[in-house]
Parts: structure tokens; sequence; C-alpha cells
């Protein structure tokens, strides 16, 4: 490696390159917000009218589940710990298959905009209330989903680190990109949010491309690349081992994996919102597996990354040599190092990773925008018109981009706390989905169960959560592996290094460890989520049992039926027909609710009463 008195700075070439990757972005909001007469109602500016293609919505999903994080941090995850973070791969299959299969039909059917409407139909409008106060102020998942202190951060922590590299301006990037997220969200609403993910999701490609490309030509061939990690230890794919308390094994990945990210795609307002904005529920489907190949795509670029950024430090890495403060530089690093001789290039890069962060935050808007409007506001004064609605909704989408960006400086001065709430917010995931299988699957569900299983998956999370960030896991735990500066002849003097601010602020004393922080405290963080969808859902089966669950009689719209499965194979004849039939407006809730013992079973039991084995007697 160079001295790093020679690496490169950033030139006029890659602030262009940014600032064209904005200003397209940008322009977007705009065509939208006039396009096809502007938004007129609330649900063109929150749903995008519910007339989207599947393809962009794909694109879209995609885009907002890879933020900056995923462009700065995962290439370096494999960098540290292997390549055993590609079993991933495997998760999103079956995340993809269960949002598809269980949440997806239900929602669609339903046509609601927020999904914490569900909560009140199925159970009581005081779950809705906790569904959405809880949405708004954490995380709905994992950290890629929306709320605005996580924003805060998905805005501030790339910039950081991009800054110190690359010596890109800090709070003119953040203030730039926090301002034309807010400007096209409120702008062109939902469509253009979807649209410039679109645009987004090809610039990350491009920036990872430009960044593997150049490292194969550096390396000389990919098999070089390959072979530096294979004997490194870097491609550790098969690790079966079924201690919950390893950080990443096949098990905790493929397990704990999906649900935590089940919570994301499934029940998670950002994702949600989009594919039942789809003109019909077979395009909502597509959409969701088209997505898939597209998180496919970015893991495989992202993994490519992290081997080739060991395939070129392998002898000399730039952390533990001081070069670079925080793993999460190590991509701005390596970028300014291998493609200093390519003006834009490494502005590319800096897009593709603002791209990232671009995405989440205005997907966070516009939910964050569509969970007050739909749950807090249109309940309380029943008399507004739609044209003020959507304006009402404009008007929460500029207040949310605001507070992204006080977020933002919030997260500069209290770095190192918010990360600490974040990752105990992240384990709130859980208890919610459990709370929506709770009532999708289980026709006996009642609101008393529900509350009482949130609660206590709720408390146990909580628990587990604030325990594992006092007692940080030991590293035989985690297993990072081997790293090495045998061959660096670098004086590191000349490199001013700020010490990262989001690392964790409890750094106790490692004296003094109860017995619970070695065995429970240590549980892997994959299986937070799991943990607390389970306690849930066993909770609140027995609480819904106990209180006269089997009793109470529930519409079967609001569950998973065998006919929302089976229309599957029937799509291209009935599909649109079915759509008109079942969608209404929610005030006509007289279905057939006056005589719920008469329904649709008996009248088939009564034509099957004469026949034996099918034969008419």
């Amino acid at each position: 490696a160079s001295p790093s008195g020679s690496m490169g700075r950033f030139t006029v070439w890659d602030y262009v390159v940014f600032a064209a990757m904005l200003l397209i972005s940008a322009v977007i909001g705009v065509y939208y917000a006039f396009a096809g007469g502007g938004q007129k109602t609330s649900k063109d500016f929150l749903m995008g009218g519910r007339s989207m293609n599947a393809f962009p919505v794909a694109l879209s999903l995609t885009a907002s589940f890879m933020s900056a994080v995923t462009v700065l941090g995962t290439p370096a995850e494999i960098y540290r710990y292997g390549a055993i973070f590609c079993i991933f791969a495997i998760t999103y299959g079956l995340v993809v298959l269960c949002s598809a299969e269980i949440f997806l039909p239900v929602f669609y059917k339903l046509g609601i905009t927020s999904t914490y409407e569900y909560l009140e139909l199925r159970f009581n409008k005081y779950l809705r209330l906790c569904g959405t106060v809880l949405f708004i102020i954490q995380t709905a998942s994992k950290p890629q989903s929306c709320s605005t202190l996580y924003t805060g951060i998905v805005i501030y922590a790339p910039a950081l680190a991009l800054n110190q590299v690359t010596g890109f301006d800090l709070w003119g990037a953040v203030v730039a990109t926090g301002v034309v997220c807010t400007f096209y969200c409120t702008l062109g609403g939902l469509k253009a949010v979807v649209w410039t993910d679109v645009f987004q999701v090809g610039i990350m490609i491009a920036g990872f491309s430009s960044v593997i490309i150049r490292a194969v030509v550096v390396q000389e061939g990919i098999g070089r690349i390959v072979n530096d990690s294979y004997y490194g230890g870097r491609l550790n794919f098969w690790d079966f081992n079924p201690n919950p308390l390893q950080r990443h094994t096949f098990w905790t990945i493929v397990v704990g994996g999906t649900f935590t990210w089940a919570g994301m795609y499934g029940v998670n307002q950002s994702q949600v919102q989009r594919y039942i904005a789809c003109k019909s529920r077979f395009h909502a489907k597509i959409s969701l597996y088209i997505n898939l190949l597209g998180l496919w795509a970015i893991l495989a670029c992202a993994a490519l990354c992290g081997l080739s950024l060991y395939s070129i430090y392998k002898d000399c890495d730039p952390w533990t040599a001081k070069q670079v403060s925080a793993l999460d530089q190590l991509m701005p690093y390596l970028v300014l190092d291998i493609l200093r001789d390519f003006p834009g290039v490494p502005g590319l890069f800096v897009a593709s990773a603002y791209s990232g962060t671009l995405s989440t935050v205005s997907s966070s808007i516009n939910a964050l925008a569509a969970v007050t409007v739909e749950d807090l506001i249109r309940p309380c004064f029943r008399s507004l018109s739609e044209k003020k609605l959507s304006w009402i909704s404009m008007g929460m989408s500029l207040f949310y981009g605001g507070v992204c960006i006080a977020m933002a400086a919030l997260a500069s001065v209290l770095g190192a706390l918010l990360q600490a709430a974040l990752s105990i917010f992240g384990m709130v995931g859980g208890p919610l989905l459990g709370l929506f299988s709770l009532g999708i699957l289980c026709s006996f569900a009642n609101g008393i169960g529900a509350f009482v299983g949130l609660v206590s998956g709720f408390v146990i999370s909580l628990w587990v959560g604030i325990g594992s960030q006092i007692y940080p896991p030991l590293p035989e735990r985690t297993k990072p592996l081997y790293l090495s500066t045998a061959g660096c002849n670098i004086s590191s003097g000349n490199f001013t290094s700020t010490e990262n601010p989001l690392t964790t602020i409890f750094n106790t004393p490692t004296t003094e460890r109860p017995a619970l922080a070695d065995n429970w405290y240590s549980l892997s963080y994959l299986y937070f989520s799991t943990l607390g969808t389970l306690v849930t859902v066993v909770v609140g089966i027995i609480i819904s049992l106990l209180t006269g669950g089997l009793k109470q009689n529930t519409d079967r719209k609001f569950l998973l039926t065998k006919e929302d499965f089976l229309s599957n194979f029937s799509w291209s004849k009935s599909e649109t027909k079915v759509e008109v039939l079942n969608w209404k407006p929610f005030t006509v809730a007289a279905e057939g609710t006056d005589n719920p013992a008469f329904s649709h079973i008996e009248m088939d039991v009564a034509s099957n009463k004469h026949k034996v084995n099918g034969l008419h007697i």
C-alpha cells in the first residue's frame, strides 16, 4: 500500500458526479409533482394511487433495504468475519416467501394504507395505537427500517466515514442529502420515492461494479482474489454449529435472520406501503420476487468487494495500522487507493453510498407521513376533505424531513448513545411481527391475548437487549478472523485519525461478568427478534385461550385462508375480477356480520350432505 501522503483526495469531478446524482433525484420529484395532474388525494400522495407496476416497486424495495450501511458496512463485515455473511441469500429467499404468501394477501385484500389499521380491524384501536407509537419512536425492525431516531444515524454515519477518509465535506453532504430527500418526498409523494429509488439502485450497482472491476484488474484476475480469500480463511461458508450464542453460524443466520428480516419485509410500514401500492395482487407478489433478485445481486456485489478488500490488504491491514479509525472507513479508503487515477469514479462510489442513504431516508419520510396521517390525524378529524389531507401529508413529509436532519445533527453529538438506543430499539421488531402473526394466523387470538403477548415479548426483548449492551459478548463468540500488518512500511504520523463516535458507551471492566452475561446476554443478535416473536405468539395464544378466544367469531377476511394460497394458481383467469369485488371502502362493514352462524361453510355442508364419495344417492 502507498503511504497515506499520496492518497487521493476529492477532485472537482467527484463533486460534479455527486451533485448530478442529487440533481437527477430532485428532478424526478418535480416531474411526479405535476405528472398526471399532480397529487389530488392523500391516497395519490401516500400510495401512488394504487397503480404502480411490479418492476419499479421491486427495485424500490431493494433500494430502501440497502442503506449506506450496506455499501460501507457489509464489505467490511466480510473482510473482518468472512463470507459466512453470504448465507443471508437463503434468509432473503425465506423472508420474501413469507411476506408474499402470508402477509401480502391479507394486507392487499383489505386495501389499507397503514399496516397498523389492520390491528384495529382485527383486534381493537388500542393495539393500533400501540403499534403506531412504537413505529414512530423506534425502528420498526432491524436498523434498515424507518424511524426518526434511525434516520439521523443513517444520514450521519456514512457522511462521517466518507469525510474522514476522502475529505468530502461533512455538513455539506448531510444537509444536501437531507434537503434533496425532503424536497422530492414532499413534492412527488410515493411515486417520486419509488422512481428515485430505481435510479439509486442503478447508481449503487455502478459504484460497487467500478470497485470490483478495478480490484480484479489490480489483482490480475478474479482467481487470485478467490485464492487469497481461501487461504486467509475468508470463505467460511459452512459453519453448522447449533450454538445460539455464536454470532454468525448457518443456523443463526437462517433461523434468526429470517425472523429479523420478516419483521422488516412482512409487516414494516415502509415496505408494505410499497407493495400495496401495486395495481393488482399479482403485481404485488411479482414485485417481491423480483426484489429478491435485486437483494441477491447487491449481496453478491458487497461480498465481492469484501473479498477484494481482503485480497488487496491481506499483508497490510489499514485498520490495525491505524490508517483508518473504523471498519466502515475501509471501503472509501480502498476506493481512493485503487481509483485515484480515474477522476469522477471515487465520486461515483460516494454517490452510491449516499444513494443508499437517500433511498432509506426517503422511504422513512414517506412511511412516517403515511402512519401519522392515517393513524393519528384521520381518526381524530373525520371531516377533512381529501384535498386537505393530501396537503397535510405533504406538510408531514416536510416536517419529518426536517426532523431527520435535526436527528443527524444530534447523532454527531450523541453518536454512541444513539447507537446503543438503536440496537435496543431494534429488538422491538420481533414482538410486532409476533402481533401481526397472531392476528393473521390464529383465528382465536383476541385483543387481551395480543396485548399481553406484545408486552411480554417486549419486556423479554428489552431485557436481553439492554443486557447485551452492558455486557458485550466475548470475542470467542464473534470469531473475528486474523488480520496482518506484516507488509506495512508506512509512517502513520501524517494521518489524523479521529475516534469513531459510534462505539458503544458501556465499556465495563471485564472482571465481574455475572453468570447471565455469558449465557443469556451473549445470545446472537439475530436471535433477539426470534425470541420476541416466539414469546409474543406463545403468550398471546395461551392468554387468548384462557380469556375465551374460541368463542369469538373472527371475520375470515382478516385471516390467511386457503383460498389466498390457491389463488396463486388461477391468477390469470380471475385476478382482476376478484380484485374489484373484494375491495370495498371501510364504510361498508355489513358483509354478513348479522348472523355469523350462517356462513358459506354451512352452505357447503348442506350441498354435500346427500353425497357419499361425491355420488348422489
